[in-house]
C-alpha cells in the first residue's frame, strides 16, 4: 500500500473516531433528556399518601414523584439508584447549569464530566451556582476532564466560602471504611477516609509489619508486602504476637537523653511488655461465612465455591480464607423442601431458604444480594385467606424502597415456580426474574402468569421436551 493510501486511510480512521465520539455523546444526551421528559410527566402533586415528592436535584430543580422512579429504571434496564442519580444530574444541568448543559447538548463535551460537576455543585444555593456554570461552560469543550473538574472545584469553594467551611466540618463526620466487591481473583479493594494523623500511624505500622514479614515472602514486591501487612491489622491477636516477638529496645538520643518512640510506632514498648502474658484468644475476630459449594466438589470434582459477600473462589481460596480459624460447620439446607407457615411473618428458617434460592432482591434488575432486606409476599397476604400463604411458594426478598413501590405504586407480581417471579409495571411492562436474571416478556405472558389460578405455575412460550416415550405412549392410548 502506498504512503498516499496509508495517509488517506489514517485520516479516515481519525475522522471516524471524532464522529463516533460525538455520536456517543449525543446518545448520552438523549438518554438524559428522556429521563428529564419522564420527570416532567411526574412533577405534579403526589398521587397518594405513599407517593412522596422527592427532591433529587439541587435547589431550584422540580421535585419528582417517588413512585415514578422504579418503572423508568426497569425500562432502562438499570438499578433504581443509578437512574435516580442520572435524573438528579440532568435536572441540575437543565435548571442550575444551563450554560454548561447547552455545550453538552451540542456534543462538544463529555456528558460524564458535566454530570460530575452537577453532583459536586448540588449543595450550592441557586443564586451561587451560576459562578460555577459560567466558569465550566468556558472550558468544558476545550480542556481535559481533570482540568475541568479542577476549575469546578475551585469555583465551588469561591461561590460560598462560609458554606464551604461548614461542609468541611460536616465531611469530618462522614469518615468511613468501605470495601469493593470481590473480583474474579478473590481480591477486594479497601478504601478508608480517615484523619490525616490516623493515616500516618496506619502507614507507620504497615511499614513495621512489612519489615518483620518480608523474610516470609521473599518473592513479594513492595506493594504486595504492604497488602499482606494490611491483612495483619485485621488479626490483632496475631499482630500483637508478631510485634511482641520482634520487640526492640527503645533507642536513646544522645543529645536529649530521651528515648525515641518504639519502632513499632503505634505500639509503645511498655504496652508490648504488658501483652506478653496476656491471653490473646478473645481478640480473635468472629464472623459467619456462607460458602456455597456443589456436593460434587466433596468427591474430588473440580468446582468453584461462592462465598457470600466475597464472591467466587477456588477450594484452595476457601481453605486459605479459613486458615488458622476455628470453624463451626452448619447443616446443609435442602432447597428441594417446601416450607409453609400460617403466620404473616417469615421465620428465619424460611428466610434462609428464600435467600439461598433467589440470591437477593427479586426486583427487576436489582443489584442487592444482601440478606438485609424485607421478605415480601408476591401474592399479597390476606388475614381472611387460607392457611399456608407464607412459604417458599410465595416469598421473595425486596429492598425497602422496592417493597414500598410494589405495595403502593401499582406494580403486580407473582411467584410462579421456585425462585421465579413475573412482574407487571403500572404501564404494562412485563418482566421475568429467575435464576437466569431479568428479561422482558410480553405483557400478555406476564398477565397469564399473574392471573393464573392459585397453585398453577405457567410457563408461556417455553417448549418442554417430554421425550419419545411420551409420544409413543400417547399414540397407543
Amino acid at each position: 500500500m502506498s504512503d498516499h493510501l496509508d495517509h488517506a486511510l489514517a485520516q479516515a480512521v481519525l475522522a471516524s473516531a471524532t464522529r463516533v465520539v460525538r455520536a456517543r455523546r449525543l446518545v448520552e444526551v438523549e438518554d438524559l433528556e428522556t429521563l428529564a421528559a419522564w420527570a416532567d410527566l411526574h412533577t405534579g402533586p403526589a398521587a397518594g399518601r405513599w407517593d412522596a415528592l422527592a427532591q433529587l436535584g439541587g435547589q431550584g430543580t422540580p421535585k419528582v414523584r417517588d413512585h415514578c422512579l422504579g418503572e423508568i429504571a426497569i425500562a432502562r434496564g438499570t438499578g433504581v439508584v443509578a437512574t435516580s442519580n442520572a435524573l438528579a444530574d440532568v435536572l441540575d444541568l437543565r435548571h442550575r447549569l444551563p450554560l454548561t448543559w447547552a455545550v453538552v447538548r451540542s456534543g462538544e463535551a463529555e456528558v460524564s464530566v458535566a454530570r460530575r460537576v452537577a453532583k459536586l455543585s448540588r449543595h450550592l444555593p441557586l443564586d451561587c451556582v451560576g459562578t460555577v456554570d459560567l466558569a465550566v461552560a468556558r472550558v468544558i469543550a476545550r480542556e481535559a476532564g481533570g482540568r475541568v473538574l479542577a476549575v469546578a472545584e475551585a469555583k465551588i469553594i469561591e461561590a460560598d466560602l462560609v458554606l464551604h467551611e461548614e461542609r468541611v466540618e460536616v465531611e469530618r463526620r462522614r469518615r468511613y471504611v468501605g470495601m469493593s466487591r470481590t473480583d474474579e481473583h478473590g481480591l477486594r479493594t479497601i478504601i478508608a477516609r480517615v484523619e490525616a494523623g490516623d493515616a500516618h500511624w496506619v502507614d507507620a505500622t504497615l511499614a513495621r509489619v512489612v519489615e518483620l514479614i518480608a523474610p516470609r515472602h521473599p518473592d513479594a514486591g513492595a506493594q504486595e508486602l504492604r497488602s499482606i501487612a494490611f491483612g495483619w491489622l485485621a488479626r490483632p491477636a496475631e499482630l500483637f504476637e508478631l510485634l511482641v516477638e520482634h520487640q526492640q529496645p527503645a533507642l536513646f538520643d544522645s543529645a536529649t537523653d530521651e528515648a525515641e518512640p518504639s519502632r513499632v510506632m503505634a505500639m509503645p514498648a511498655d504496652l508490648l511488655d504488658a501483652l506478653r502474658d496476656l491471653d490473646l484468644e478473645p481478640l480473635r475476630p468472629r464472623t459467619v461465612l456462607y460458602v456455597h459449594l456443589h456436593e460434587a466438589a466433596l468427591h474430588g470434582t473440580p468446582a468453584v465455591a461462592r462465598v457470600e459477600g466475597l464472591g467466587p473462589s477456588t477450594l484452595n481460596g476457601v481453605t486459605g480464607l479459613l486458615a488458622g480459624c476455628k470453624v463451626t460447620v452448619k447443616p446443609v439446607v435442602d432447597l428441594a423442601d417446601r416450607v409453609r407457615t400460617t403466620a404473616y411473618e417469615h421465620p428465619e428458617a424460611l428466610k434462609e431458604r428464600v435467600h439461598l434460592t433467589t440470591g437477593g432482591d427479586y426486583w427487576p434488575y436489582a443489584v442487592n444480594v444482601s440478606r438485609r432486606v424485607d421478605y415480601d409476599h408476591p401474592t399479597p397476604y390476606t388475614a381472611q385467606g387460607p392457611p399456608g400463604q407464607t412459604g417458599t411458594h410465595n416469598s421473595g426478598p425486596l429492598g425497602r424502597r422496592h417493597h414500598r413501590w410494589k405495595t403502593h405504586a401499582g406494580y403486580q407480581a407473582r411467584q410462579s415456580g421456585q425462585g421465579r417471579y413475573a412482574w407487571l409495571t403500572p404501564h404494562g411492562l412485563g418482566y421475568l426474574v429467575d435464576h437466569e436474571g431479568t428479561r422482558p416478556i410480553p405483557e400478555k405472558h406476564a398477565r397469564m402468569i399473574i392471573d393464573a389460578p392459585a397453585g398453577l405455575d405457567l410457563y408461556p412460550g417455553v417448549e418442554i421436551d417430554l421425550g419419545p416415550d411420551w409420544a409413543r405412549d400417547s399414540r397407543q392410548s
